[in-house]
């Protein structure tokens, strides 16, 4: 476990470096889509990051899907996470390789099939979507999974139950609570685990440690990027353990716990490190694939 204060990030030039190129001037492309989902019987929006020079023939770039919060959307990414620039800096310094991200609209639904079909949407709706839209990887060892608070939930949720799917996640505070959330939390008022109140049943068997055998049993291990602002008591306390976890198990993972809370300046300064590792997986692939 490694620890940072935010001022040592930003004197490193970590957070300051994703300014220095416009996102004008290097030439990504951030665009807001829809399609139609069966699962959901609605269109389904998201938000799409394009690296400079992407093409849509020829080499397949990796792609990494990232799943919001419960109480934002998929452009914060863009707006509060400042995942473009971001982005752009670490291509453009070679600390990580052309990349599309893709972020799709989560709602409060914590990304499960209870409010709607959300998690059978994700995989049988929205990579297709993408996979024949773009020319992104259509296999697992270019696809990677993150996501933040809620997003958090869902991305580990997906990697522990279909880890034949992705071959690393992110994980930024997330609500993962192994007992029960606590009582400020979303998750208890959303009417996604339970239909009138909240229900202990419906969060056990829809979260993690209800995975974990699943997981260890299937011959895949993702490694796994994890981080939390100290100040966010609980979820720094539930991703320590959700590390030590993967670690003992000899998964691997790396764990950052800077100061801060659940918020957006936390989640930004440590976006290029989380970046940085999860894409690490996809070099194998990409090697395959000539790039």
């Amino acid at each position: 476990m490694l620890r940072f204060s935010l001022a040592a990030l930003l004197s490193l030039g970590i957070t300051a470096a994703t300014a220095l190129t416009s996102a004008a001037a290097f030439g990504s492309t951030v665009l807001n889509r829809s399609f139609q989902a069966a699962a959901l019987q609605r269109d389904w929006a998201y938000t799409v990051y394009l690296p400079t020079g992407y093409r849509a023939s020829g080499t397949r770039y990796p792609v990494l899907y990232l799943l919001h919060g419960n109480n934002g959307n998929a452009y914060d990414w863009i707006t509060q996470g400042h995942l473009q620039t971001t982005a752009d800096a670490l291509i453009e310094r070679k600390e990580i390789p052309p990349v599309v991200i893709v972020m799709p609209e989560g709602g409060t639904g914590w990304y499960v099939d209870r409010k709607e079909k959300l998690e059978t949407a994700f995989f049988a709706d929205l990579l297709p979507e993408i996979e024949t839209r773009y020319a992104v990887a259509n296999q697992r060892g270019g696809r990677m999974i993150g996501g933040l608070s809620m997003g958090g939930f869902g991305a580990l949720r997906y990697a522990l139950t279909q880890p034949d799917q992705f071959c690393s996640a992110m994980l930024l505070s997330p609500a993962i609570y192994p007992n029960e959330p606590p009582l400020t939390s979303a998750a208890r008022r959303v009417g996604v685990f339970g239909d009138h109140q909240f229900d202990p049943q419906i969060w056990h068997a829809l979260n993690y440690p209800a995975q974990w055998q699943h997981y260890m049993s299937r011959p895949y291990r993702l490694p796994m990027f994890i981080g939390a602002g100290d100040d966010d008591l609980t979820i720094q306390a539930d991703a320590s353990v959700l590390y030590t976890s993967l670690r003992l198990s000899g998964n691997p993972a790396a764990l950052r716990i800077i100061d801060g809370g659940h918020t957006w300046e936390v989640w930004s300064a440590l976006l290029p490190a989380a970046l940085k590792y999860t894409l690490d997986c996809a070099k194998p692939w990409m090697q395959n694939q000539g790039h």
